[in-house]
């Protein structure tokens, strides 16, 4: 375990077209050997499973409808994400969840989509990696009555306060860490050192996000480490210690490594 582990970026996207194979192989140099891709809607889903089947050592698929694709027709979007949970084993139920940033207009949709996504990773045994952009609180809100001693999964690219992480990790849920913890002013730096190595996990959201001092830029599975760094940092722990802890709970969380 030795090694990094990206838990959430999305490397099949056309800003990666040009060089995805080298950074991929950059990637390997630099002990980032595990990279874990979620979905987005039914136009990612190919170049997804594309990207997995050219580097199935290291890059695994998730499956599941993003909140920012949840329109007047997703249900047939989600009857999509359903056929293919049917068919083969994902690393997880994701990227699903809630926004409240952009639109408002497919709120009560978005809930919905959420409830059944979470009621087939209860079906097929799988964690679930949620966005919540601007809904921490409304997330874990429609979240709670849904959990059964056994869901699990991420918040992915946490950005909250204490009080809400305690929350989610009392839920038995991870903290997706990643390039905000770099930023100036981006605030997990005041409490991160209160909060337990073991329910953290690292990730980039590449090609989003970047870390400083590449904020604005493409970002990649690569910056890794500076998000690790950034953790050492404000915890006073070992870069080592991020390293082997945060890939000790991905492997522990995604059930393709079970």
């Amino acid at each position: 375990m030795n090694y990094w582990t990206d838990t959430h970026a999305h490397i099949y996207v056309k800003d990666f077209a040009e060089d995805r194979s080298e950074m991929l192989r950059q990637c390997h140099e630099q002990d980032i050997k595990r990279i874990y891709m979620p979905n987005i809607d039914h136009t990612s889903i190919d170049d997804m499973l594309e990207v997995e089947h050219r580097h199935p050592k290291q890059c695994f698929s998730m499956m599941g409808l993003h909140p920012c694709s949840v329109k007047k027709d997703f249900e047939s979007e989600l009857y999509r994400v359903e056929e293919w949970l049917s068919k083969r084993t994902f690393a997880a139920v994701g990227e699903m969840g809630t926004d409240l940033h952009w639109d408002k207009t497919f709120w009560g949709q978005q809930k919905e989509a959420f409830t059944i996504q979470v009621g087939w990773a209860k079906k097929y045994h799988l964690p679930i990696v949620i966005h919540c952009r601007e809904s921490i609180d409304e997330t874990i809100e429609l979240l709670e009555p849904l959990l059964n001693g056994r869901l699990t999964g991420i918040f992915h690219c946490f950005s909250g306060n204490l009080e809400q992480a305690k929350k989610i990790m009392d839920m038995g849920f991870f903290l997706g860490i990643g390039g905000v913890v770099t930023f100036k002013n981006g605030g997990l730096d005041k409490f991160l050192p209160d909060i337990d190595l073991g329910k953290l996990v690292l990730e980039t959201d590449s090609p989003y996000l970047a870390p400083t001092p590449h904020r604005g830029k493409r970002n990649s599975p690569l910056y890794i480490p500076l998000i690790a760094n950034k953790i050492a940092e404000v915890k006073k722990i070992s870069v080592e210690e991020v390293k082997l802890m945060t890939t000790k709970n991905a492997l522990n969380l995604f059930v393709l490594e079970r």
